[in-house]
């Protein structure tokens, strides 16, 4: 945690129960909670009557059941999906084969990298393949609610982030995080386009974010900059290790994390290592081998 950033750990929720956020926007958090997702995965409902469902979560049926429980003479007639992480995508399916409703998203796991030819790990939701292709600037509407798509690539290649235009709101996914740093995982995570989709979504003027894991995010330009204040803080970090004769990513995380929970030593192993593949594509950092998580490395003269 980096004091550049101020993280939400006051969230708080109750799984299983539909909370609303405001008159238009209602969440309810599937019961999932772990290093990695936080306090769970919030399912965002936007509308009322004909809504939109946001990331309807992991493919637990107690919460489908919950959030259709919930929505009860409501119908869903959008599924909008951030990516394709298991805790994000998989519950669509179900919500699919009981109310009918459509799913949207940038393509399957790896698209933005099957686009350029490249291969991905086979983890996350495989399985999952949108109704409906969005790209950037892409508008879906509803009845009472409209959407703009705006894709951030980094986390993962297929990474979209839905703009409320009617409360100027963006619902970031796991680009942006309100308890925590967003973990990149090579070879579909990249940290360069990361990067500059921080960039980008810091140059907006959305008002606020409502992140799939973690509270509200009430001045996200700010927040966002001290994301990106950490991921060079990191990047320095690496550089110094170097320096210091500490060549490999093992070892580059026991003396970059301080007093880091194991169960994330592999997600952090990772990030290293996205930093790591950014660096030596600009010709900073060098291996004698192959680019991969045991290598070791060194400066370029």
């Amino acid at each position: 945690m980096t004091k550049d950033i101020q993280f939400n750990q006051k969230f708080e929720c109750e799984y299983g129960v539909m909370i609303e956020v405001t008159p238009l926007i209602r969440r309810i958090v599937a019961n999932n909670p772990s290093p990695y997702t936080f306090m769970g995965t919030g399912t965002y409902v936007v509308g009322r009557g004909k809504v939109a469902v946001i990331d309807p979560g992991p493919a637990y049926p107690e919460h489908v059941d919950a959030l259709l429980a919930a929505l009860d003479g409501e119908e869903i007639t959008h599924q909008l999906i951030t990516h394709t992480h298991i805790d994000h995508s998989p519950a669509a399916e179900l919500v699919k084969e009981r109310t009918g409703a459509q799913t949207f998203g940038f393509g399957p796991h790896g698209a933005g990298k099957y686009a350029k030819d490249a291969v991905v790990e086979a983890g996350g939701d495989k399985d999952f393949v949108p109704d409906v292709t969005l790209k950037d600037s892409d508008v879906i509407e509803g009845d009472g609610w409209t959407f703009e798509c705006v894709h951030t690539p980094g986390h993962t290649s297929n990474h979209l982030c839905y703009h409320l235009r009617d409360e100027n709101a963006l619902f970031p996914g796991d680009h942006v995080m309100g308890w925590s740093t967003t973990v990149v995982s090579p070879p579909d995570g990249d940290m360069a386009d990361y990067i500059a989709s921080l960039q980008m979504l810091a140059e907006r003027s959305d008002e606020i974010y409502y992140p799939t894991h973690g509270g509200p995010i009430k001045k996200p330009q700010r927040y966002v900059w001290g994301i990106l204040v950490h991921r060079k803080q990191r990047e320095t970090q690496i550089l110094e290790c170097l320096d210091q004769g500490v060549i490999n990513i093992p070892a580059m995380v026991d003396r970059m994390y301080q007093d880091l929970d194991p169960r994330l030593t592999g997600a952090a192993q990772h990030s290293v290592f996205s930093h790591i593949i950014d660096l030596a594509e600009r010709g900073i950092i060098a291996s004698d081998g192959e680019i991969s998580l045991k290598a070791g490395y060194r400066k370029v003269k």
